[in-house]
């Protein structure tokens, strides 16, 4: 990279992250994508991970390897923890080690994690479904629940083994708790001896009124007909209200409360934006919303610096929906405005987001679409067209490929390719949670680390050579293969 080039700043290797910085790949700008995985997810589709459709790396691919053809971006791997707009620095970290960052324009696509709505507690029990992490450790609950069905001494426990519950009815939670119920009754009915997976009880929760809220209410409707022809129970205007290791507690519309017996559960059932939109609030007083998301100007720049632009899951703008279409459409719009402004051009004005519809799976053949403002489509033709627009946006030829065999493997036929799991991945999560500093507590800073490494070092050479010298005078003095004083006598007490 040329010094003295404008530098731009790319926070997060999403949507928004990565189609900001290819956008920007003729520009003349040096880019720094600063990320805190090593990868591009493709979240729509991480319940096929967590049911063992897709590999974690088909929907994953390495952000270098996406980026490496580009000459004018350098990918750092780091969580940003802080944006000092008035320095136009941003700062990273990852295991204890610190990056700082100059820009001279930014691009804020940081994204949205999971919400719990005020009970961070709730997560121990029921993950979200945001990052590879989560997709493994729900695979591995998943499945570990039927092979813990299988063994299970009394039918209590089978019961509760084999309930799902689902808490959440948009586009995520309907397609998780297709995917369950189609994996307990075609999948893997043959697999076991004991337990009978056809009744498998799956249940999706809403305190809505209606699934698939954003659809509207015909392929809302649709949509929850063609669940519960697959077994799934669909409870709407149910709340929430607990969760623990083997259940959850829910609140009806007239105030009763009841349990669910439920080993597993998948949370689905909101977003909050990435805490850097408070850092920029706190800097710029821009309003924030209830769900973390920052209030911009209409050319997505933040109050009062025009040089910094938020983009999809982070921004309060015109209602628009957290969709991997807004991020995209935002990052492109931002990068335009960086080339025009280097080259003299007149502003795009407001930006303005075009409605491309939303898609949801329900099952094999099944699928609910809106297309622009009018078009409805349900059934076969809707899932043939959520096929093919879901693998033209999957990253690579060879992931394209991959993919495409293992949905003939699940759609086709019976089988699932990915259905490995691990203890490891089901806990891991709640280990490193208990720590302190997380990741960190295991990890010696490198300074640390290495003034550790020069004590140890010098014990050890100390160690060695005080052996050498005791090897020497043995030899010297001819005390080799002679009793030493007093041995004989300590030896006849031990006997």
């Amino acid at each position: 990279m040329a010094d003295g080039r404008h530098r731009v700043v790319v926070i997060g290797s999403g949507f928004g992250g990565l189609f900001g910085a290819k956008a920007l790949k003729d520009a003349p700008v040096d880019i720094t994508m600063i990320a805190r995985t090593s990868h591009h997810l493709f979240q729509p589709l991480l319940y096929q991970v967590a049911t063992g459709i897709l590999s974690e790396g088909e929907i994953a691919p390495p952000t270098r390897e996406v980026l490496a053809r580009q000459k004018n971006v350098r990918v750092i791997l780091g969580e940003v923890y802080d944006i000092d707009l008035e320095q136009r620095q941003v700062r990273s970290r990852v295991l204890q080690r610190t990056t700082t960052t100059p820009y001279d324009s930014l691009i804020v696509a940081a994204g949205s994690g999971q919400s719990y709505f005020g009970h961070g507690e709730f997560a121990e029990f029921a993950p979200g479904m945001k990052s590879i992490d989560d997709a493994l450790e729900l695979r591995g609950r998943i499945f570990g629940a039927f092979e813990l069905a299988e063994i299970a001494e009394s039918d209590h426990d089978v019961e509760r083994l084999l309930t799902f519950v689902v808490i959440g009815a948009g586009p995520t939670g309907v397609e998780m708790a297709g995917q369950i119920a189609e994996l307990s009754r075609r999948t893997l009915e043959k697999d076991f001896r004991r337990i009978n997976t056809r009744k498998a009880r799956v249940i999706l929760i809403d305190a809505a009124s209606q699934v698939l809220p954003p659809f509207g209410e015909h392929l809302g409707r649709k949509a929850k007909k063609d669940l519960e022809k697959l077994g799934v129970e669909v409870q709407l205007g149910a709340m929430v209200v607990d969760v623990d290791e083997y259940g959850i507690e829910v609140q009806d519309k007239d105030g009763t409360r009841r349990r669910i017996e439920a080993v597993t559960k998948v949370w689905a059932a909101g977003v909050e934006a990435s805490g850097l939109g408070k850092t920029l609030a706190e800097q710029t007083g821009a309003r924030l919303d209830k769900a973390g998301r920052l209030a911009v100007n209409a050319d997505l720049t933040l109050p009062g610096h025009p040089e910094v632009f938020v983009v999809g899951d982070m921004i309060d703008l015109n209602h628009l929906p957290g969709v991997a279409q807004v991020a995209i459409q935002g990052a492109r719009f931002a990068a335009k405005e960086i080339e025009n402004r280097l080259a003299g051009k007149p502003a795009q004005g407001p930006f303005e987001y075009f409605d491309k519809g939303d898609m949801a799976t329900i099952s094999r053949f099944r699928a609910v679409a809106r297309i622009g403002g009018k078009v409805r489509l349900t059934g076969f033709l809707a899932w043939l067209i959520w096929l093919v627009v879901h693998l033209f946006y999957i990253t690579g030829f060879k992931n394209r490929v991959t993919a495409v065999l293992h949905w003939a493997v699940s759609f086709i036929g019976r089988g699932r390719s990915e259905r490995t799991a691990t203890e490891q991945q089901i806990f891991a999560r709640s280990a490193l949670d208990r720590l302190q500093r997380g990741t960190s507590d295991l990890v010696a800073a490198p300074e640390e680390y290495d003034a550790e490494r020069a004590r140890q070092d010098a014990a050890r050479r100390a160690e060695l050579e005080a052996r050498a010298a005791e090897e020497a005078r043995l030899t010297d003095t001819g005390e080799r293969g002679v009793p030493a004083e007093g041995s004989e006598e300590m030896a006849g007490r031990s006997g």
